[in-house]
């Protein structure tokens, strides 16, 4: 496969996967905006949205005031914004347009139905539009182009890439999901353990639709320890960082299979994925959480890095 080609395919499962998270986060953020403010004082729910994407200082510069209208705007429909649900969708179209010809025909209907149903979301009058519908629409349309990704991509090189850009983004945005939580959310530490914070920890659970998974495989109350378990380490939750990582080690391996040479971004995949699989979730609490969750996002730019270099060099994104 051309690297050109391969790029496209791997920016456009990027872009998906982003358009989700954005989704998913500011999902999270309209949840947690209605819960009462028991500490009292200033509540920095939206900005910790907008800290969890890197997008604070660019929403600075063009909205003087985080409130949820902005934020949805900045979030949902902001072309100028490289995170927003517009922007990433658009972005994903565009990549799959150019290959076209890589792509099933179902494939390329439900991302080009999506990119039309959200240019008739732009056009609808926002009084009209409530964030949850925005959201559960976003998470739907990802779900069904994944769900045409998986029932009729041919098993190829092409699938490889289109998984790998999935699973490397994946981690990152989980990663991403659970310090917003642990380190910008809360709004002091003597909550730790409050109802505050098990609401909160309950409303990133529905956010990232592991409620369910997390009742399954855990019992008793909800807990810091429990569901850091089930994001980080948990093998059978499809979202978890361990999770990601093994499906990322899948596809690189099966692409140097299938090239008939080793390389550099299957190395470093393995050496992330061994350092994870053998920690426990009292390891990440004595290191820190949040400083956990800062290594893990750097090594997995590695990967993303060693991913460009091996397969995509010269290809813009």
């Amino acid at each position: 496969m051309l690297s050109r080609t391969a790029s496209h395919l791997y920016w456009m499962a990027r872009y998906l996967e982003r358009a989700e998270t954005t989704a998913r986060l500011l999902q999270m953020g309209g949840r947690n905006a209605l819960l009462p403010d028991i500490g009292g004082g200033y509540r920095n729910d939206w900005e910790a949205v907008l800290q969890a994407l890197g997008q604070l200082e660019a929403f600075r510069e063009k909205y003087s005031d985080p409130n949820q209208r902005n934020v949805e705007t900045f979030l949902f429909f902001d072309s100028s914004n490289p995170a927003s649900v517009m922007s990433c969708i658009a972005n994903a179209r565009e990549n799959a347009r150019v290959v076209r010809t890589a792509l099933t025909s179902q494939v390329w209907d439900a991302i080009n139905t999506s990119f039309q149903e959200m240019q008739e979301f732009h056009r609808t009058e926002r009084s009209k539009l409530l964030l949850n519908d925005m959201t559960d629409w976003a998470l739907r349309a990802g779900a069904l182009i994944r769900g045409a990704i998986s029932g009729t991509q041919l098993r190829d090189d092409g699938y490889r890439f289109i998984g790998l850009g999935y699973t490397v983004e994946r981690a990152d945005n989980t990663a991403r999901l659970l310090d917003v939580k642990y380190y910008v959310l809360l709004p002091s530490l003597s909550y730790v353990g409050s109802a505050l914070d098990q609401t909160q920890w309950a409303t990133l659970l529905r956010s990232m639709q592991a409620h369910r998974a997390f009742v399954w495989s855990y019992k008793g109350e909800i807990t810091a320890a429990k569901i850091a378990d089930l994001l980080i380490l948990n093998r059978q939750f499809p979202r978890s960082l361990l999770s990601a990582t093994q499906e990322s080690v899948d596809h690189l391996e099966a692409l140097s299979r299938g090239y008939k040479q080793p390389s550099r971004a299957a190395t470093v995949a393995r050496g992330l994925l061994g350092e994870i699989a053998e920690l426990s979730v009292e390891d990440i609490f004595d290191e820190g959480l949040h400083q956990f969750l800062l290594r893990f996002m750097r090594r997995n730019d590695q990967i993303a890095a060693a991913v460009q270099a091996t397969y995509l060099s010269g290809v813009p994104e």
